[in-house]
């Protein structure tokens, strides 16, 4: 299995879910807990993973956790037709040793964040692609401005998505006419039947993944939203590839962004977003508490009540208890 087709599988379309840090009340790495969220992930039949990205805390860089982290994942994955992606980002020093730090634990791609280059230039920015995409093959990221990220126009995503390390690209802007923007770069880069689409917006979740533009469709998704209810995820979008027709998807779309409003903390900024996966993964089972390597990131005041409210609300949305850790 080690040698199976990652790129096809990435075009045909996958849940990938962006993986969370598990640490104990000493907000220390809990391997345990780390190994078992990445088992719950291959059980619920997700396609791939996603290691090292904001979901995971940027902060596992400072703290020397990046390559831990990354290990355990790709050791729990070792032997699975599962795609593994891993965050890389910084400046071009920075960028190059993570991607090789991810070549060398196995890794298939690197999901590029370019927010710490705000002030490059277009070609300063594809050029930093260029290189780190001679050490691992590329997924590009549009990053939401609220969280980090920077605006990227259509003249960017043409000339990213015409290099041939791209092979995906991660559409997040939270933004209708910013991922327009991706779409038509992608379109016009002479590329698009080898570039696999994800969204990011997990506000927009289902109606990604029901809309065409210019022939291109969003096929899959790389998101924290889908770290939460993952076999939940895998079903309905194995539906959506039966039928991205069906009318229900209309009426799902709404309370998967308003039960996503709730566990990103969109009230608040999306200040308790972190926070927020681990309470809803807790309350699953798969994690002992919330601890953030910030002892400061929390849940808001109100959160809580907000995810007790949209788990009430939409039972459909949630992971069916045989998934569960200890149901079985």
């Amino acid at each position: 299995m080690e040698h199976f087709d990652w790129r096809q599988r990435l075009r045909e379309g996958l849940v990938i879910p962006a993986h969370p840090l598990a640490l104990n009340a000493t907000r220390k790495l809990d391997e345990r807990r780390q190994r078992g969220l990445t088992r719950y992930y291959l059980d619920a039949g997700a396609g791939g993973i996603a290691v090292g990205v904001h979901t995971t805390q940027f902060g596992i860089r400072e703290c020397g956790l990046y390559e831990p982290v990354l290990a355990l994942a790709s050791q729990e994955v070792a032997g699975g037709a599962v795609v593994k992606i891993a965050g890389v980002c910084g400046t071009r020093p920075q960028a190059l040793r993570e991607a090789e730090c991810a070549a060398r634990l196995g890794y298939h791609a690197a999901l590029l964040s370019l927010a710490s280059l705000a002030s490059a230039t277009t070609d300063e920015l594809i050029e930093h692609a260029r290189a780190v995409g001679e050490v691992l093959p590329l997924v590009g990221f549009y990053l939401q401005p609220a969280i980090g990220g920077r605006l990227l126009g259509v003249d960017f995503w043409r000339r990213f998505a015409a290099l041939d390390s791209v092979v995906a690209i991660k559409i997040a802007p939270f933004n209708r006419y910013q991922t327009l923007d991706v779409l038509r770069g992608v379109a016009d880069s002479g590329r698009a039947a080898e570039i696999a689409l994800y969204t990011g917006n997990d506000d927009h979740i289902l109606l990604d993944l029901i809309t065409t533009f210019q022939g291109l469709r969003i096929l899959g998704g790389l998101l924290g939203q889908w770290a939460v209810w993952t076999a939940n995820a895998v079903a309905m979008l194995e539906a959506i590839h039966r039928n991205p027709n069906a009318p229900e998807w209309l009426d799902l779309a709404p309370r998967l962004t308003d039960a996503n409003g709730a566990i990103f903390d969109v009230a608040n900024g999306y200040r308790g977003c972190i926070p927020g996966i681990h309470e809803v993964l807790r309350r699953q089972g798969l994690l002992d508490g919330i601890w953030c390597l910030d002892p400061e990131l929390n849940l808001s005041p109100g959160q809580s009540a907000e995810i007790d409210r949209v788990c009430a609300a939409y039972p459909e949305l949630l992971d069916p208890e045989a998934c569960l850790p200890g149901s079985a």
